[in-house]
Formats: structure tokens, sequence, C-alpha cells
């Protein structure tokens, strides 16, 4: 059994929810409101002012009983909806969704309707709640997404700037360049004047070579050694320094190979087609769980007697994401045949994709049949809560595996895997009796995804 460990009434514990403060994390907004007695204010706990000490904190459970204690809202944070409200799931929650959605290029290709129906809601309540939590709509949030992708484009390749503009999705050379000049202050031809000037990288044709930025330090080894306990021949390729794998994008196929160095992630990257360059970088830092902050996983976890040693050990560990919803949730699955996917240029060792859910239900497998109908839908935009429950209605699924797809597609990051084996023989290798893990793990919130890697580790399990 999986279990996930978010503590009840986490507020009362005043330890476990600084650390949640230092750590700015928006994945727990909702579950806490943070007061500060100086400044007489309450902030949500991914409020971006400057953390207060630990001594000038209180935490309450609503905003409205920091109301009734003296204490008035913030302006920056706007912690003001109570938690479990329409206004509160709209503003933490949904813009967080829609974000990723957009990253990964959905308003391109489905438009504003079709993000709505993704996220089950009306296209005027999405654009409420994005320009209430973000101060623009869906398409002015794509617009900005459009003009990053654009800028990799300019500054990472050799095409013309008129092909520049359509790849990134833009539908005039105009709109691209008056785009450009608003959201960077200068022109596309300064952009790659100024890229040209600096310039570290290769450029060929379809080809690029990005570096992805982390915050160090980064378990590189930790990582590879996790893809090679885990590819799939012709769709992924290994080695002690990279890993390869086939992609799946929206207007085309491409081969990424990663290579880790010490400040940053070298990202090669061979598309069919350059429109989907911004949702392939999107999609590659999610698998590698670039965003991750390891400092304070490391303040939490390293607390720990038991798991101080691992931490100390392997610093910067990581908890793997994936490229597509869909292949995470079949490949968590035991058993399920897989037909040859489409095969693609060979490049790097790989020299196919991962077969589509249509191809595996023409096997008869359930849960593919549920995925290509539509009936299942996993995906970096789904509620944690709304996904595990709907995997759950799942013929062959249980508990485990919907905790399993909901931690890596969605990178939940506190969720801990108790009944998984390799969890379990890595937690009796560092002392901890298997049973009492699930109160073991308060002290480990939020970080409790983390935790497992290092529980893994020490089964020497990745």
């Amino acid at each position: 059994m999986v279990t996930s460990t978010e503590a009840p009434a986490l507020w009362r514990d005043a330890e476990r929810c600084y650390r949640v403060v230092t750590a700015r994390d928006s994945r727990f907004d909702g579950q806490f409101i943070m007061a500060v007695r100086t400044t007489g204010i309450y902030c949500r706990p991914s409020c971006p002012a400057s953390t207060p000490k630990e001594r000038n904190v209180r935490f309450f459970p609503t905003s409205a009983a920091a109301q009734a204690n003296g204490f008035r809202a913030c302006r920056r944070c706007l912690p003001d909806a109570v938690p479990g409200s329409p206004d509160w799931n709209v503003r933490a929650d949904l813009a967080a969704r829609a974000m990723r959605l957009i990253s990964d290029g959905t308003v391109e290709r489905e438009g504003v309707p079709g993000l709505a129906r993704r996220l089950g809601y009306s296209e005027r309540q999405l654009g409420r709640v994005l320009t209430a939590e973000l101060g623009a709509g869906p398409l002015a949030l794509a617009r900005a997404h459009r003009a990053h992708s654009a800028r990799l484009l300019i500054e990472m390749s050799g095409l013309p700037l008129t092909d520049v503009a359509f790849a990134a999705g833009f539908s005039s050379v105009r709109q691209f360049n008056e785009t450009i000049r608003e959201v960077f202050a200068t022109t596309p031809s300064q952009l790659r004047a100024f890229a040209a000037s600096r310039r570290r990288h290769d450029v060929s044709g379809t080809r690029l070579s990005l570096r992805l930025p982390f915050r160090p330090p980064f378990d590189a080894v930790g990582l590879l050694r996790f893809f090679a306990a885990h590819a799939l021949p012709g769709v992924e390729e290994v080695t002690s320094t990279s890993y390869a794998r086939t992609l799946r994008l929206a207007h085309g196929t491409g081969v990424v190979r990663l290579t880790p160095s010490s400040d940053h992630v070298r990202c090669e990257l061979t598309l069919t087609d350059l429109r989907d360059l911004g949702s392939a970088v999107s999609r590659v830092r999610r698998l590698l769980d670039l965003d991750a902050d390891p400092a304070a996983v490391t303040r939490v976890l390293g607390a720990d007697p038991a798991l101080a040693p691992a931490v100390a050990a392997a610093p910067g560990i990581r908890v793997p994401g994936t490229v597509d919803g869909e292949e995470l949730m079949l490949r968590a699955l035991p058993e399920v045949p897989l037909p040859p996917g489409e095969e693609v240029p060979g490049e790097w060792g790989v020299t196919r994709l991962f077969p589509t859910a249509a191809q595996i239900a023409a096997t008869g497998h359930p849960v593919a049949e549920a995925l290509a109908s539509g009936q299942l839908d996993v995906h970096v935009g789904r509620d944690a809560a709304e996904l595990r429950a709907e995997l759950l209605e799942c013929p062959g699924i249980d508990a485990g595996t919907a905790d399993y797809v909901v931690m890596r597609v969605l990178g939940a990051p506190d969720v801990l895997l108790t009944g998984d084996p390799a969890i379990r023989r890595g937690a009796e290798a560092l002392g901890i009796p298997p049973d009492s893990l699930p109160v073991r793990a308060r002290a480990w919130t939020p970080w409790c995804s983390y935790a497992g890697m290092y529980l893994r580790r020490a089964a020497k399990d990745c």
C-alpha cells in the first residue's frame, strides 16, 4: 500500500510549518496561514516577502482565524480566500495547473477552450481566475510563453527570424516583433546578435544544444542510476554520463540527450518541428526535477539522525518525473503488453517511440483502453486528489500505483510509498522499522517523496 503522509492539522506544528515557509513552496498554500507578530500581517506559506524570524511567526488554520487574532492580509500574496472554498481553489491551485499546461503548449494546440476543458472550468471562469492570480488571462500568458520559446529559437538556432516567428506560434511577423520588444525590451535581431557574441552552444539545423540550470547540489549519479534501472530498450539509452530518449510531442517527434555537469545539464535536442521546443524543455525539466530546492530538503531530512548519513552521502537528490503522463501510467503497471512503437531516425542509441495508448489498447488492456478513450486523463494539469480518485476507479490500479503516478506525473513532493518493497528494505537498512514509516514520515513533511528516494538508495534500488 502506498501512503500519502500529509499530516493532519499541519498548522499546529510550528516547526514543520516554518520549514514550508522557508522553502516558499506554493504546493502547501491552503494548509495553513502564517502571521507575523512584528508587522501584524498574515500570509500564504509561499509569500515572496522576506522570511521572518521563526520567533516572530504564528500559524493559523485559516485566514479567518488570523483576522480574529488581529492580523491583516498581506497585499503581496493575497491570502484572503478560505482553504477549500472556490476562491482558494481558483487562486492557489488552478492557476498553477493552468501554467503547467500553458508551458506544455496546450493553448497553441487546443486554444483556450481546450485549456479550460482539460482543467474542468468554463473559459470565462478560467479567465477570471488567471487574471486575479497572475494578472493576465490565458491568451496573454500563452503569448508570454511563445515569447520565451521564440527567444530560445532566436538565440539557439540559425533559423531566419521570419521562420522563428511562425515556429514559436505567432500568427504574423508583426505580432512577433511587437511581442519581443514588449517582453524583452529589444528587437529579435539585437537578441540574436547579443547571443552570438557570447555563444557557448552548437547549432545545426533542427538540432539544438541548451544549458538547463538547476539549484545545486544536483545528484546526477542517482538520477542516471534510476533511469538505467528502468530503461526501455529502443526508447531510452543510459550511459555512465548521459541519458537519451525519444519524445512524442504535439507537432512531431524528438530525441533528447541529457548530460549533467557541475552547474547545468546539457540538453541536446533533435526536433522534427521547432514549435515543440518550449514543450520539450518544460518536459525535460520536470523529468529531472530541476526546479527542486535541495537546500530546503536537506534542512528537513538531514535533521533526522537515521536519514542524515544518507542525505550527507547524496546531497541534492531528485525525484524523477516524466515526459509523458500516459506513458508513465502504463509503465507503472505490471505485465502491460508493449507493441513496438513508431520508429524514428536513430540518434544516441534510441530508435523508436513508446507505443501510444491506442496501440496498447488494441491488445485489450483495460487501462490503455481508458486512456485511449479519454475516460482516464493523466497529464500535468490535473488536480492531485481528483487524479488519484480517478485512477483508483480503474481496474488493476491500486492505491500504491495511484500514489506513484501522482508523485511522478505531478511532481508531488510529500508522498511516501510505504508499501514499496524497496523503500521498506531501505528503511530496514537505516535502522527504521518499516511499519513505523507512516508515523516517522511526519517529521519529513513536506519532503516525503525525497525521503523515499533516499530510502531507495539505501536499499541499493536506484
